[in-house]
């Protein structure tokens, strides 16, 4: 069976960024006198930045605004409080010592992602960011991705635009159930789990 090549989502699937999501959220709530309720934002990780910052009331020009400003804050705030998921570490050193292809597609705004990846030393072959639901779907095809793992319902959907499987982590903001019943082909509890599921799933048919 030929090998897997298999994409991650980045916010709660391989990285804890909300301890740096919050703290850019504090500091940009105070530089531009606004309201935001940095902790219900974190918690919410995963669509676009537009979309959350809209989702807490603010018009058009205010989200452009914040968004552009979040983004430059970003890598001096977020990168050093941010932390690996259990298990993601191992899993991607595993990975890539077995010779399997891996790569990272994430709706974080990517020069933000790649420098999570370069904190942490991930060695993953492909990074792109930006994309978002079914959108993931158009990169992870292009990039031959068979395997999608993600902890957002709309990462479910990027694998089936793929026509990748879908592999859920239930470390984000939804259950095993709700995973299981967005249509996930797997559900894990933890990302520490995968080696295991890969195993099992492309082990020699007799």
């Amino acid at each position: 069976m030929t090998a897997p090549v298999v994409g991650f989502d980045l916010d709660m699937t391989l990285l804890d960024a909300r301890p740096g999501v919050i703290r850019v959220l504090h500091a940009l709530a105070a530089e531009h006198d606004v309201t935001i309720d940095a902790e219900r934002f974190a918690a919410a990780l995963g669509p676009p930045l537009e979309h959350m910052l809209r989702e807490h009331g603010f018009d058009e020009t205010t989200t452009q605004r914040l968004a552009t400003r979040f983004r430059q804050l970003y890598p001096d705030l977020a990168i050093t409080p941010s932390r690996a998921m259990p298990g993601a570490d191992d899993v991607l050193a595993q990975l890539h010592r077995d010779g399997i292809r891996t790569l990272i597609v994430t709706g974080k705004h990517e020069p933000n992602a790649r420098l999570h990846l370069q904190a942490h030393g991930w060695p993953v072959n492909t990074l792109r960011g930006d994309a978002f639901g079914p959108a993931k779907g158009d990169v992870l095809r292009a990039e031959g991705a068979t395997i999608y793992v993600g902890d957002h319902l709309a990462d479910i959907a990027g694998a089936r635009a793929a026509d990748a499987k879908a592999v859920a982590v239930a470390t984000g903001p939804h259950s095993r159930h709700e995973l299981a019943r967005a249509g996930a082909d797997a559900v894990l509890d933890e990302l520490s789990e995968l080696p295991a599921w890969l195993a099992a799933e492309y082990a020699p048919r007799a």
